[in-house]
């Protein structure tokens, strides 16, 4: 590592060490000169004493991203792309995830020491997003990084609107690549980054496929919010009886049909709103004895964490009404606001509302490839619960 700079110092109103890699900007004293959004900055406590070293943004909500609690650390160029190699490291050496896959996650922000960084993989295509104006800063280092380790690589880096109007950097999106095709244990699935669909592949869900499928077979599969069907096509290749796949987008059914037909399965894939489709099936008198739920992100405001509970509730009360006594279920909540214990008392009342008796088998997040900091609770943000239902 190179000798560390000196960098302009913020103070925090507190004296005790912060709980959290993030500091809000109510938590520190605004500095009286001006710093530009991204820059790294000395953090020092009430006392003064050293806390670490942090991406500074006096215009976002999160206005200290800490990077090192080590001094002699130089945040530079040289620790980036040390970062990168270690988390490369830990998925190719510990993982071993391309033996079952060529989707995985590559960075995961906090949980591999890189705030305001998230990189997927998807064959010879490389995801990039950006969270944090410092990270964007150190964006050429990060692309060479990873041409290093992912020789010939396609890279797509992007950053949503909302998150560049907050952190006030410009990310001007490199073109879309073409669509490409990935293998999860064993089967072929579509993924098309940057074409409005999110990816057409969520990988985080890939080992929850698996398990899914395991538990399906021989039986009657309802996949709800099915995205591009991943669950479905799993659970049929690995013997499921028949499944059914409901999704309110018409594009990604299209996909998800492709998907289906490139892996020799047959799915009855349905465009419907998942609480009309579920009335009218209740009303038709069909069971489904292995159904998966997995919704799209309900809120990123914590002050709609009760609106979203709500919407789970109602949806896992309806979906009890096709499941048969014995019954599989898997209910699934990618909203990171939403605690696994919240989540878990949402089901304690789906079964006492239903008089049904709900035995939870598991609970699962995402792959080993989105590793979690103790720190950092709600980078834990999927719970995959499977349940038996009586």
């Amino acid at each position: 590592m190179n000798t560390p700079v000196a960098h302009p110092p913020i103070r925090l109103k507190s004296d005790r060490t912060p709980g959290h890699p993030w500091i809000w900007s109510a938590q520190v004293h605004k500095p009286e000169a001006r710093i530009p959004p991204g820059s790294v900055v000395e953090v020092r406590d009430a006392k003064n004493r050293f806390i670490g070293q942090a991406f500074w943004n006096g215009h976002a909500r999160i206005a200290l991203r800490l990077l090192t609690s080590n001094p002699a650390e130089a945040i530079d160029a040289e620790w980036i792309a040390a970062r990168i190699h270690r988390a490369v490291q830990l998925r190719h050496e510990l993982l071993r995830l391309d033996d079952a896959s060529d989707a995985w996650r590559v960075v995961h922000s906090e949980g591999d020491g890189l705030s305001g960084l998230i990189v997927d993989r998807y064959a010879d295509i490389l995801v990039i997003e950006y969270f944090a104006a410092g990270m964007w800063k150190f964006r050429d280092t990060i692309h060479a990084a990873l041409l290093q380790h992912f020789p010939g690589a396609r890279l797509y880096w992007f950053a949503e609107s909302h998150v560049q109007k907050q952190e006030s950097f410009d990310c001007r999106a490199a073109d879309v690549p073409d669509a490409v095709e990935v293998h999860e244990h064993g089967l072929r699935f579509h993924a098309a980054p940057g074409c409005g669909h999110k990816t057409g592949f969520f990988a985080d869900q890939r080992d929850n496929r698996r398990r899914f499928a395991e538990l399906a077979k021989g039986r009657r599969v309802l996949d709800l919010c099915c995205n591009a069907g991943g669950f479905a096509v799993h659970a049929m290749a690995a013997g499921a009886r028949e499944a059914v796949g409901v999704d309110m987008d018409a594009g990604i059914l299209d996909i998800a049909r492709a998907n289906a037909t490139a892996n020799g399965v047959t799915v009855d894939f349905q465009q419907a709103d998942i609480f009309d489709w579920l009335r009218a099936a209740v009303a038709r008198g069909e069971q489904y004895d292995a159904v998966i739920l997995d919704p799209a992100k309900l809120t990123r405001d914590r002050n709609k964490v009760f609106d979203a509970l709500k919407k789970y509730f109602a949806m896992n009360r309806l979906a009890l009404d096709v499941i048969p006594p014995g019954g599989l279920l898997l209910t699934c909540s990618c909203t990171g606001l939403v605690s696994e214990a919240d989540f878990l008392e949402m089901l304690r009342r789906v079964a006492l509302n239903a008089g049904r008796e709900i035995q939870v088998l598991e609970v699962r997040g995402a792959g080993a490839d989105h590793p979690v900091r103790t720190d950092v609770p709600e980078s834990r943000y999927l719970k995959a619960v499977f349940c038996r239902v009586d």
